[in-house]
C-alpha cells in the first residue's frame, strides 16, 4: 500500500500565541477524494499531517519528520502565506528521500506564475480546483501510466524542466461526488478553531483581482438537507464557530431557505458563524434571519469608493449600499469586516481618503481594514497587468509596489493617512515572544560569551555556541544572546544569527541582546544589516513598506533602573528596525507612565488583580509582554484578542 502525506502549513501569525487559521481543508479534501465510497482509488492510504503539528513544529522538524516517515508521496498546498517554505521543505525532503514523489497544487500554482514554475524541489504541479483531475492524476501513478495529456497537470521530466500543463478543464463535479473530510476524519473539529467549510464553490462576480472567477463561474451548490446533515455533525463533534468559505454567501440560490434551516439547527445558538456576503440584496429580514442562524461576524468588501474604479475591476456596485446594509447588520449585533484596496487600477489616494472618511461619516469606522493590492497569480488583473501599468512583487505577498496614479511612496502615506484618521494599526504589529525557558520546549534558547554568567539561572535555557547549530527550534522560537561586551562579541552574535536563518529560514525568530551598557551606533547598524539583507520570504516583505519585520525580528531589553539605557531608549523610540523593552517586576507595575511612549516586559509569575487591569486600561496593548507564559496567554487572547477566525 502507498502513503501519501499531505501538508498544508499556516499562516505565520506576528506573535507566539496568535491564531493561525490553520484548519487544512483542502488537503484534507484531497485525502478524502481517494476515499470515495462509489469510486475509491485503490492502492494508496491517504494521511493530513495535523495542525497540532504544524502549528509548532519548525522547519528542521518538519524536514525530519517528513524524512524519517518516508511518504511514497508528498502533497503540498500552496497558498500565498505558505508557498515558500512549504517550496523549501519540499526541496529539502527531496534530498533526503529522492524516491519521494512531491505533488504540489493550490490558488499559487497556475500558467502565470513563473516564480512557482520556476522552482525546483517538486516533481508535479496540479492546477485549479483538484479533485476532479487529482483521483485521476493518482491512478496513473500508482499504476506508472504516462501522464502526459493529463488535465490540469503538470509535470517533470528526466532532464529537471517542467512540462507545460494539460488541457486547463474547469471543475464541474457535483460537490456531493466525495464525503466531507469532517466524516472520513482526516479533519477534526477542534473546539478550540474554527471549523471552515465549504456549501458553494464557483462564484458569479467577475472582480479581476480576484482568483475566484478562474476557478468556476458556475456555482455548484451543497444542498440544503446535505449541507444542514454536515453541519449537525459538526455541531455534535463540537464545534463552536463555523467560518463558510463560500466566495459570495448569499449568491447561493434558495438563500432565505438556507438561513431558516441553519436557523433551526442552531436554535440553541451554540454556534457562532462568519461568512462575506455581497450587500446587493442583503434587506433587513435577511439581516434578522442571518443573526438568528447564529452569525456574529460578517464581511463585505467596498474595496473602493470609486464607482469607476469598481467598474474598471468589475466590482461593482454601490458604496451607500454597502453602508446602509453595513449599519444594518451592525444593528443587528454583528461585527463586521469593511474591506478597503489600496493601489486598485483607477484609483488615486484621494480615493483611500475618501473611502476611509465616507465610513467614518458613517459611523462604521471601527470595523475598516484598509490593505495594499496583492496582484495575485490566476487573476484577470495579473493577466492584464503590463496594459494597466501595474508593477508588483514577483514573489508572495505580490504586493503592488507602483500604478499609473500610485507612486511608491503615495501606497506607503495612503496606508498611513487611514490609520491616522481611524486612530489604530491597520496591519500586524511583530510581537515579540520573550517567555522565560520551559525545559520540555523548544522555543528559547540561551547563549551566553562570558563564563562568568549562571548557566542554570531561572528562566534560561543556556546552550554552547556549537550547540546552536544543531538545534531545532520551533515554529516561533527567541535566541538571547547574553554579553558583557556587545563591541567583543558582535563578530560571533552576527555569525550565529546568520547560520540561525540558514537552519531555519522560514521560522519566526526572535534575536533578543539583554543590554548592560549602551551599544554604539556601528554595532547597532550591523545588527540591522544582517537581518536585512536576509529579507527573503513573505513574512519579512509583509512590513517591508513600515521598515519592520515579521520573520526575523531584533529585540534589546534592559533593566529600568539603567538611567543611560533609558535614555537611549527614548532617543530611539521612532526605530522600526528594532525593539526596546524595559524591563519591570510585577510588584512595579504602577511605576509605568501611560503616557509615554515605550515597551515593556513585566517579569514575574503572578500579578495583582488590580495591576493587571490598570495595564489593560491604561497602556497600549501591544507595549506591554510578559516573561510568564502564563500571563502572556491571558494577555494575548482576553486583551489582544486573539483567537481562530
Amino acid at each position: 500500500m502507498a502513503k501519501i502525506q499531505f501538508l498544508q502549513l499556516p499562516v505565520p501569525p506576528p506573535s507566539y500565541y496568535a491564531a493561525t487559521g490553520n484548519v487544512p481543508l483542502a488537503a484534507a479534501s484531497l485525502a478524502s477524494c481517494l476515499e470515495s465510497k462509489e469510486d475509491p482509488v485503490l492502492g494508496v492510504s491517504p494521511y493530513v499531517v495535523s495542525p497540532e503539528d504544524t502549528d509548532s513544529l519548525g522547519d528542521r522538524e518538519l524536514i525530519d519528520r517528513i524524512a524519517k516517515e518516508g511518504p511514497d508521496f508528498l502533497g503540498l498546498s500552496l497558498y500565498l502565506w505558505n508557498t515558500e517554505r512549504s517550496l523549501y521543505i519540499a526541496r529539502e525532503v527531496k534530498k533526503r528521500n529522492p524516491e519521494t514523489t512531491i505533488l504540489i497544487g493550490g490558488p499559487e500554482v497556475n500558467e502565470d506564475n513563473p516564480y512557482v514554475l520556476s522552482e525546483e524541489g517538486y516533481d508535479i504541479a496540479v492546477s485549479g480546483e483538484a479533485e476532479h483531475s487529482f483521483r485521476s492524476l493518482m491512478r496513473a501513478l500508482l499504476s506508472k501510466s504516462s501522464l502526459e495529456g493529463l488535465e490540469n497537470v503538470a509535470y517533470r521530466l528526466d532532464n529537471g524542466s517542467l512540462t507545460s500543463f494539460g488541457k486547463q478543464a474547469a471543475a464541474d463535479f457535483p460537490l456531493t461526488d466525495f464525503p466531507s473530510p469532517y466524516t472520513t476524519g482526516h479533519l477534526q473539529v477542534d473546539p478550540r478553531r474554527s471549523t471552515y467549510l465549504e456549501t458553494v464553490r464557483g462564484c458569479k462576480s467577475q472582480c479581476t483581482y480576484c482568483f475566484y472567477p478562474k476557478s468556476s463561474q458556475n456555482l455548484r451548490t451543497l444542498d440544503i438537507p446535505e449541507t444542514i446533515r454536515l453541519i449537525s455533525n459538526l455541531k455534535e463533534k463540537g464545534a463552536k464557530e463555523l467560518v463558510f468559505l463560500d466566495p459570495t454567501f448569499n449568491h447561493r440560490p434558495g438563500f432565505e431557505n438556507f438561513l431558516d434551516a441553519i436557523a433551526e439547527v442552531n436554535s440553541d445558538g451554540s454556534m457562532s458563524m462568519f461568512a462575506e456576503l455581497r450587500s446587493e440584496g442583503v434587506t433587513p429580514k435577511l439581516a434578522t434571519k442571518l443573526r438568528k442562524a447564529g452569525f456574529t461576524r460578517v464581511e463585505l468588501g467596498l474595496q473602493s469608493v470609486n464607482e469607476e474604479t469598481l467598474k474598471r475591476v468589475k466590482r461593482y456596485g454601490s458604496p451607500h449600499k454597502v453602508a446602509e446594509v453595513a449599519k444594518m447588520l451592525a444593528g443587528e449585533g454583528m461585527e463586521l469586516l469593511l474591506d478597503l484596496i489600496i493601489g486598485l487600477p483607477g484609483d488615486k489616494p484621494d480615493d483611500v481618503e475618501r473611502g476611509i472618511h465616507f465610513f467614518l461619516e458613517h459611523g462604521l469606522g471601527e470595523w475598516v481594514q484598509a490593505f495594499p493590492l496583492s496582484v495575485l497569480p490566476g487573476t484577470a488583473m495579473r493577466r492584464d497587468a503590463e496594459k494597466e501599468g501595474l508593477s508588483f512583487m514577483p514573489t508572495p505577498p505580490y504586493r503592488i509596489i507602483q500604478t499609473p496614479t500610485f507612486s511608491p511612496r503615495d501606497l506607503t502615506e495612503s496606508l498611513y493617512f487611514a490609520e491616522d484618521l481611524l486612530e489604530r494599526r491597520l496591519d500586524e504589529f511583530p510581537r515579540p515572544f520573550l517567555c522565560a525557558a520551559l525545559s520540555k520546549k523548544n522555543d528559547r534558547i540561551d547563549i551566553a560569551f562570558t563564563d562568568s554568567r549562571n548557566h542554570s539561572a531561572s528562566g534560561k535555557n543556556f546552550v554552547s555556541e556549537s550547540s546552536l547549530s544543531s538545534w531545532s527550534g520551533s515554529r516561533h522560537h527567541s535566541v538571547w544572546f547574553h554579553t558583557e561586551d556587545l563591541s567583543k562579541d558582535l563578530s560571533r552574535i552576527l555569525s550565529l544569527i546568520e547560520e540561525r536563518i540558514t537552519a531555519e529560514p522560514f521560522c519566526t525568530v526572535d534575536f533578543v541582546l539583554p543590554l548592560v551598557s549602551l551599544p554604539k551606533p556601528k554595532e547597532m547598524t550591523k545588527l540591522v544589516s544582517i537581518l536585512e539583507t536576509k529579507r527573503n520570504s513573505y513574512l519579512s516583505r509583509t512590513l517591508a513598506h513600515r521598515g519592520e519585520n515579521l520573520q526575523h525580528r531584533l529585540v534589546f531589553v534592559f533593566d529600568g533602573n539603567h538611567s543611560e539605557l533609558k535614555n537611549w531608549r527614548d532617543r530611539e523610540l521612532d526605530s522600526t528596525s528594532f525593539l526596546i523593552y524595559e524591563t519591570i517586576p510585577t510588584n512595579r507595575i504602577r511605576s509605568i507612565d501611560p503616557s509615554k511612549e515605550a515597551f515593556y516586559l513585566i517579569e514575574g509569575e503572578e500579578i495583582d488583580a488590580s495591576d493587571f487591569a490598570f495595564l489593560k486600561e491604561e497602556m497600549d496593548s501591544e507595549a506591554i509582554t510578559f516573561s510568564s507564559r502564563k500571563l502572556e496567554e491571558k494577555w494575548s487572547m482576553e486583551v489582544l484578542g486573539y483567537g481562530e477566525l
